[in-house]
């Protein structure tokens, strides 16, 4: 698995990256693990959330945060300062865990859950679908797309993150896992107070990814923004 660790300087690039990973293993069939950091803050919806509802438009039209859309289902999210990212592009196989959606998902989290268990004094646990939590309290949210040849599957880690930014910047969610019990934002996300550099290598490790110097064609990253990140109609239909 080759290694991509960069984070671009906006947040339509970052997006398109993790795209631009997805359609070269869907090309060549190389799997990836990328990490990134957000350098700003800024609201990504996933794929069919409307942007009216997830998302208070006008707090962030206020403070010039933007508004995004990933390729991915589940739910909306803050990126910010404090918020470690972390994709995997990986080849589709005809059977094992990868082959379904609900498979996927555990197969993943229970690895990177096995990763942060040997930097935490306990192990967080799957909750929902796509968390992983510590307590009750969610601290990693994934999401997944599947192609002909590959899959996409990402998500955040809480390390440092203001969360009444959470609470600032969107609404109660319109779908709320189970465990959830409509606690409030502040009272359902919870840090994890790590440094990131350790929680990379905890998870380089479990994924057995070595260091890559992959190259992104840059006409590939602005293809994208041009059809999906950096356009409205993409990125606020409602």
């Amino acid at each position: 698995m080759r290694l991509v660790d960069h984070s671009m300087t906006t947040p339509e690039h970052n997006l398109a990256l993790d795209e631009a990973l997805f359609e070269l293993c869907e090309e060549q069939g190389v799997p990836f693990l990328r990490f990134w950091e957000p350098a700003c803050v800024f609201v990504v919806l996933g794929y069919t959330n409307r942007a009216g509802r997830e998302v208070r438009l006008e707090k962030c039209h206020e403070r010039s945060i933007p508004v995004l859309r990933r390729m991915t289902g589940g739910g909306t999210v803050l990126q910010a300062p404090g918020v470690l990212n972390y994709t995997l592009a990986l080849p589709l196989p005809g059977s094992g865990p990868l082959a379904t959606i609900s498979g996927t998902n555990r197969h993943v989290l229970e690895r990177n859950s096995r990763a942060l268990a040997t930097l935490l004094p306990g192990r967080p646990l799957l909750e929902g679908e796509t968390d992983l939590a510590i307590d009750g309290r969610k601290v990693s949210g994934n999401a997944q797309r599947r192609g002909q040849r590959a899959l996409l599957f990402h998500g955040t880690f809480l390390l440092a993150v203001d969360l009444t930014l959470v609470e600032e910047l969107l609404p109660m969610p319109s779908r709320q896992p189970a465990y959830r019990a409509g606690r409030p934002h502040g009272g359902f996300l919870q840090n994890l107070s790590l440094e990131a550099a350790h929680l990379k290598e905890a998870l380089r490790t479990e994924w057995q990814a070595e260091e890559s110097d992959q190259a992104i064609p840059a006409e590939r990253l602005e293809r994208l923004i041009r059809l999906h990140y950096g356009n409205p109609a993409w990125n606020l239909r409602r």
